[in-house]
């Protein structure tokens, strides 16, 4: 049996921005691990699946507004990105050419996951960008936040020049799809999908009765 839980993740995501309180409780009370596999926002990876369609617009006020009421329902602070992990214009979905964060921040996820402190790292830098941080990306914000955790911005920067970094992302991406699913946050335990963040009861559920209790 795997005793362990891999978490697709997206940093643009805000339900994976909620989910990692829940992560950090999981990994306190089960004695599995858990492995941080980020993947790029659905915007840029099956851009059709979310936004080429009628009510795409619909289904991005949804996303919006749920977001900020399950926000709300778990106590935690949320506010619309400055900037956006992504450069898209909200009113078309057209995206940019140039992508500025959304690659870097998902690397860093690869790199942070090698250096064995994924989750930590998703926990740090998704609450710098989704608690409403302005300009998260400029000055020592981005440093501060990684360095909380024990990590070295520099050195990690360094660190993913020195391998194909989207190797790793897409084949992140291939095994979501592959387990089951596309969106994120999903967490995957012995090839058992769990998709969002108000699954992650369910997957205690299925936890205790493998009896994993820590």
């Amino acid at each position: 049996m795997n005793l362990s839980v891999d978490v697709y993740f997206s940093f643009r995501s805000p339900y994976s921005y909620l989910v990692t309180p829940d992560l950090l409780k999981l990994r306190d009370d089960y004695r599995v691990n858990l492995n941080l596999k980020p993947v790029l926002p659905i915007a840029l990876r099956t851009k059709e699946t979310l936004f080429d369609d009628p009510v795409g617009q619909k289904k991005v006020r949804y996303i919006i507004l749920d977001a900020m009421r399950r926000a709300e329902y778990l106590g935690m602070t949320i506010a619309v990105p400055n900037p956006d992990p992504i450069v898209q214009n909200m009113a078309t979905f057209e995206l940019s050419e140039e992508q500025p964060f959304i690659y870097r921040l998902t690397a860093l996820g690869v790199e942070a996951q090698r250096q064995g402190k994924g989750i930590d790292f998703a926990y740090a830098v998704s609450h710098l960008i989704w608690t409403g941080t302005p300009n998260w990306d400029q000055g020592s914000k981005l440093h501060d936040a990684i360095a909380s955790i024990g990590l070295d911005l520099t050195q990690m920067d360094a660190a993913i020049q020195e391998y194909d970094f989207m190797l790793e992302i897409e084949q992140n991406q291939k095994q979501l799809e592959e387990a089951g699913h596309w969106g994120v946050p999903t967490m995957v335990y012995n090839l058992e999908p769990f998709f969002g963040q108000d699954r992650i009861n369910t997957l205690r559920w299925r936890l205790d009765k493998q009896g994993l209790k820590a």
